[in-house]
This record gives structure tokens, C-alpha cells and sequence, in this order.
């Protein structure tokens, strides 16, 4: 992720932590079971992501959206092209999958929605 969706990934955890500091009673959308400390705890910044990124109710209930997808192949040749120099460079040879892996052309897409502020990024 870049910079600017870590910030509101950031964001999105404070305002988790402090909302789940102040509740008295254990929620399990707030806390998590630890058995090795026989307690419940607060989750971890990964944790949180994770939740966010794999449960729909959780995410919406904390405002953070989080979607990760594979590019097709031929998003990857439009990113590609986007490049500078590609054109000059690279423009007699075979754009494959195997091209585009050995050019290190993003293969995923990263979107992160907080806030009504969403960012884009590829890796």
C-alpha cells in the first residue's frame, strides 16, 4: 500500500482503539478472544485490516473499505503502456505474462475507501 492509504488505514484504527477503549464490556466486534492471556483484547492494526478486508458488516460498521483484486492481463498491458519510455524501449517484443512479470508491471490493485476518500495503488 502506498503512503497515503496507510494514513487512512491509520486513521480509520485510531478512531477503533479509542472507541474500543472507552467500552466497558468485551464486544467481539470490538475485541478478540486471546486464549494464551485467557482475556479479551483489543485487536492489532493487522488484525483490524484484516477484519475490515474479509467481513463486510465489520467494515462498514468502521467506515474503512478495503479491496485488493488480480489485474487482468490486459489491464496490465494498459499500465504498461502508461510507462515512460515503454513505447521506444520496448516496442518490438511480445508483451506476455512473462514480459510483464520480468518488467515488474503491477499485478494487483489496491483500493482503500475511508471517509468518502478512496486511493488507488498497484502492486
Amino acid at each position: 500500500m502506498n503512503k497515503e492509504q496507510q494514513e487512512l488505514l491509520d486513521e480509520a484504527y485510531r478512531k477503533y482503539s479509542k472507541i474500543a477503549n472507552s467500552v466497558e464490556e468485551p464486544d467481539y466486534e470490538i475485541h478478540v478472544d486471546d486464549p494464551h492471556q485467557n482475556c479479551t483484547r483489543l485487536m492489532t492494526t493487522d488484525e483490524f485490516i484484516n477484519k475490515c478486508k474479509t467481513d463486510t458488516e465489520f467494515s462498514q460498521r468502521w467506515g474503512l473499505k478495503i479491496e485488493e483484486r488480480e489485474l487482468s492481463l490486459l489491464e496490465r498491458y494498459e499500465l504498461m503502456k502508461k510507462l515512460d519510455n515503454w513505447v521506444s524501449v520496448h516496442y518490438k517484443e511480445p508483451k506476455t505474462m512473462e514480459y510483464m512479470d520480468k518488467h515488474n508491471i503491477p499485478t494487483k490493485l489496491i483500493t482503500v475507501t475511508y471517509k468518502n476518500k478512496t486511493i488507488e495503488s498497484y502492486e
